[in-house]
């Protein structure tokens, strides 16, 4: 069973994170620039929440908010679901799934090891199943 340790393993481990108090407009900013969907809310160290375009979306555009003047921890996901290194690819495809979310914080030790997204998820299912395929084809070919 493939774990999220060995998923990291296979994409960079840098995530981006703002504080409660930037504003809506430079976090989106910040998503642009570095081309993501989503970013951690983090203070002193502490996971605080998440900010992703969907927050955007029905927190600002659909509630008429100013971008500018709203601060993230205003309109951030603060009950976050998290995983852990050991966890299963399985499990966390199921969380994802049943939660209807798109991006889980890694954490060990209460600290940020890294952020999992589907995306990420189904890549590296889609690249464990090549592998499997090669490998099948030659075991027959041999």
């Amino acid at each position: 069973m493939k774990t999220v340790q060995q998923l990291l393993a296979t994409k960079s481990t840098l995530v981006y994170s703002v504080t409660p108090a930037t504003s809506v407009l430079e976090a989106l900013q910040l998503l642009m620039e570095k081309n993501i969907s989503s970013l951690l809310v983090q203070e002193n160290g502490a996971l605080l929440g998440i900010f992703t375009e969907r927050d955007y979306a029905r927190k600002i555009v659909l509630q008429g908010k100013s971008s500018a003047s709203t601060p993230i921890e205003e309109v951030m996901t603060a009950e976050l679901t998290t995983i852990k290194l050991r966890d299963s690819i399985e499990d966390c495809m199921k969380i994802m799934t049943d939660r209807r979310i798109r991006h889980l914080p890694v954490i060990e030790n209460n600290e940020v090891k890294g952020l999992v997204s589907i995306g990420d998820v189904v890549k590296f299912i889609i690249e464990d199943q090549k592998q499997t395929i090669n490998a099948l084809e030659n075991y027959i070919s041999s």
